[in-house]
């Protein structure tokens, strides 16, 4: 009896584990609203992915709970401003794909910001490219999702890193400093007191 006992309540356990592992797991949100923003001299910033459309169907980044151009997408909105009079600013995602190679996952993601007068002349341009990869296995019903959630929250933490440190390296002349002006002092004012009263 207590044997039928000890394997009725493991195959409760198993059950129970198997429904938690079928449950749809929560994913992390991507935002970059807490960093110092890229702000540009421009009077516009567009975003671009429509590179991006008809993509690969052997292409597995559409599968990611957060698809690699979603992400780039937000950190463009939230990393970068406009707060110049006129000129345009062009966030272009160019790449934001994840295939599988044998038993590994490998990601590539390239964006590039391009900037142009009013009249439309190109003015400036940077770009970033980062790549990584990861082991695949896919024992679990979630394994899939929660390796492509962890690729592309790697890339996009290089990602992150690697556009900003473009942009000020490329466009450092549309840039405005984030750091307020602080007037110089007054010159020091002297006065001649003539010779010491004795």
């Amino acid at each position: 009896m207590r044997r039928h006992l000890l394997l009725a309540a493991l195959l409760l356990t198993l059950t129970a584990c198997g429904a938690s592992d079928e449950q749809p797991l929560s994913y992390p949100r991507f935002s970059y609203d807490y960093l110092t923003k890229l702000r540009l001299n421009v009077g516009s910033v567009d975003i671009d992915d429509s590179l991006q459309r008809g993509t690969d169907p052997r292409d597995l980044s559409r599968l990611a709970p957060t698809s690699p151009v979603d992400a780039l997408r937000q950190m463009a909105q939230d990393r970068l401003a406009a707060l110049g009079a006129n000129g345009r600013a062009v966030f272009v995602i160019d790449e934001a794909s994840i295939f599988q190679v044998r038993s590994q996952l490998e990601g590539r993601m390239t964006v590039h910001l391009d900037v142009s007068s009013a009249d439309g002349t190109r003015g400036g341009y940077a770009e970033a490219r980062v790549s990584r990869s990861r082991s695949y296995d896919r024992t679990g019903p979630n394994a899939t999702r929660n390796a492509l959630s962890d690729l592309v929250t790697q890339m996009m933490s290089d990602m992150n890193v690697e556009f900003e440190f473009q942009v000020r390296r490329s466009l450092r002349a549309y840039l405005q400093t984030t750091e307020p002006t602080v007037p110089a002092p007054p010159p020091i004012q002297t006065e001649d007191l003539g010779p010491p009263q004795t």
